[in-house]
């Protein structure tokens, strides 16, 4: 297929070899590149029943046909490996300038197994002489530290991705960080997996290597027409690039669907503080963006006394979720996780989980209380350190409510700690949330685009009526723009059509709509069909009992439930997914999967 090289590096570090090997050509025709390929090699290598914190789960880094390339925001690339925090497979994707470097080194993949006898660092370069570096002094280094070390110790262009101490500890919610702490593979504990692997970072130097493109001169045509359209679409001409994504604060607040106090309310007047709007006044330094991208939603900022990147609209959860609603306080906390290496969201509903279960008398600690704003960076700190209270907090709030035998105060969905939506205020969102294959993700689906921005068209966001067929088609299309792939901020713009014409000119398959649909389909039913194999069943597809039975008290979404029994019944059948959770056999014949 052009528009990828057809070639995969395998790095073991048990025996710290490397092999190069080919990409089956039906492979890629029938998953194309990115998550989708990721899954279907990850799942070709893995037992579902793997430790994924074992030397035999595997890292999965993956780009697509249109990484590296022209077309705006297709900078990103992605990692499929298996979640410590929720025991299922896991897909993250992150944007940056790292993917397009893997590529320059004439690699699509990058497969790492087996763990390092003794802290190590991976070296990739075009030339074909990767190597496993000895790095002993860069590890209990925070994120910062350790970019600046490698930047001493690597000639060339380079860019990198690497665990802070959160990974090195073994959090179950750690993130791999992207060129320092800007960016991550941020959700379901994949650095924690890289820590267990005694893997510091992988520093990948920037080569020459380019795919052919089947139609240059066409593709460079759809690419003019979809900057043109991205520079005249609200969304992402002036609501992003002015306020990033945090300027959803507000809007998500004023419909009463914001998560505060662990979701137990969803409006606050205080809200506004953490907007989008504040941090532009307030804190803001300048904008930032991804290769490609002509969006350039990142915010750069600095407080009294720190710099960095954010806070996005999800970190915010730091501040909502534990009632604290002060910007430098939030913002530095941000930072923190940044540097220590964690989960911004997971970190912020462990936290207001634990807030939540101290309020309702589980256990004694008066630095763990709602407002407490002198209490979060030290909270922080704790949970990437695996110290004190932040020993029981590492694990994630599933674990820890149940441990104080209230499982109820966790706000998860199979394992996974929720976004900032509240799904009472957006049941389509909500039945994504339910049935995502990784847990509590907005991004498999994201519903809430229409339900909440009409994007492309408004539909009611309390209706159950036809939620269950835009979900499937929603969560197919965005497991191909996570396959080819490009960022989901670019569709608030660009009609799925110029994903597919992007496609078809890049790599000379007739990649039509239906194609594509069929192709998402497949990716999510072998990553259902792991799961299940995993250990996973229907009764896993459904919400926090709050969001079911407790409706919100105040704000545009007040007296609100979740009515999820009817729609995973829409679903299922939609899907013909059979009693126990699992695709039915005819499914997977049609599909072609198996395992």
């Amino acid at each position: 297929m052009k528009g990828m090289h057809n070639k995969i590096l395998s790095v073991d570090l048990s025996t710290q070899s490397t092999e190069e090997s080919s990409i089956d050509p039906e492979i890629l025709a029938a998953y194309l590149g990115g998550r989708g390929l990721g899954v279907r090699l990850f799942t070709s290598l893995v037992n579902p029943k793997t430790d994924p914190l074992s030397p035999d789960n595997r890292l999965v880094f993956s780009t697509g046909p249109l990484t590296g390339s022209i077309v705006p925001t297709s900078g990103r690339f992605s990692l499929v490996t298996k979640s410590p925090l929720t025991g299922l497979i896991l897909y993250s994707s992150t944007g940056g300038s790292v993917g397009p470097a893997l590529k320059s080194t004439g690699y699509d993949a990058l497969i790492v197994s087996g763990r390092l006898d003794e802290p190590g660092y991976l070296l990739i370069s075009e030339a074909g002489d990767s190597q496993i570096v000895p790095c002993e002094r860069l590890w209990g280094l925070d994120t910062k530290e350790t970019l600046n070390r490698l930047e001493s110790m690597t000639t060339g262009r380079f860019h990198s991705l690497m665990v802070g101490p959160a990974g090195e500890n073994g959090v179950l919610f750690a993130s791999i960080m992207n060129d320092g702490n800007h960016r991550a593979f941020g959700r379901g504990g994949s650095g924690a997996v890289m820590g267990a692997k005694n893997l510091k970072a992988i520093v990948i130097k920037v080569g020459k290597a380019k795919p052919d493109i089947d139609n240059t001169e066409l593709l460079t045509t759809y690419v003019k027409s979809a900057r043109d359209k991205l520079k005249v679409a609200p969304i992402t001409n002036s609501s992003l690039p002015t306020f990033g994504t945090a300027g959803l604060v507000n809007i998500i607040n004023e419909l009463g669907m914001l998560g505060i106090r662990n979701f137990q309310i969803g409006h606050s007047y205080e809200a506004e503080k953490l907007s989008g709007e504040a941090i532009r006044d307030e804190i803001f330094q300048k904008e930032e963006g991804c290769y490609a991208c002509p969006i350039r939603c990142g915010r750069m900022t600095k407080t009294k006394s720190m710099s960095g990147k954010g806070p996005e609209f999800e970190s915010v959860l730091l501040g909502t979720l534990t009632d604290i609603f002060n910007l430098q306080t939030v913002t530095e906390a941000n930072y923190y996780c940044n540097l220590l290496g964690l989960d911004t969201i997971s970190t912020a509903g462990t936290i207001s989980c634990a807030m939540e279960l101290q309020e309702k008398g589980a256990f004694r600690d008066d630095r763990i209380q709602f407002g407490s704003k002198d209490s979060l960076i030290p909270l922080i700190q704790s949970v990437a350190h695996r110290e004190g209270i932040g020993e029981e907090l590492a694990h994630g709030s599933a674990q820890l409510a149940a441990k104080y035998g209230m499982p109820e105060v966790a706000m998860h969905v199979k394992g996974m700690e929720l976004p900032a939506y509240d799904p009472r205020g957006a049941v389509g969102h909500a039945l994504g949330y339910a049935t995502s294959n990784r847990g509590g993700c907005h991004l498999t689906g994201y519903l809430v685009a229409m339900e909440v921005f009409a994007a492309p068209k408004k539909i009611p966001r309390a209706s159950t009526g036809s939620k269950a067929d835009l979900l499937v088609l929603k969560q197919h299309q965005s497991a191909i723009e996570d396959s080819l792939i490009v960022c989901k901020f670019a569709g608030y713009a660009l009609g799925f059509d110029f994903y597919s014409r992007f496609a078809t000119a890049a790599t000379g398959e007739d990649l039509n709509i239906t194609r594509l649909m069929k192709i998402g389909e497949r990716i999510y039913n072998l990553e259902r069909l792991f799961n299940v194999k995993a250990g996973l069943s229907k009764k896993d597809d459904t919400l926090p009992k709050r969001f079911l039975t407790e409706p919100l008290t105040d704000g545009l979404s007040k007296g609100r439930t979740v009515p999820l029994d009817s729609m995973l019944e829409d679903y299922y059948r939609l899907r013909d997914w059979d009693k126990t959770g699992a695709p039915s056999k005819s499914k997977q014949q049609e599909l072609g999967i198996s395992l």
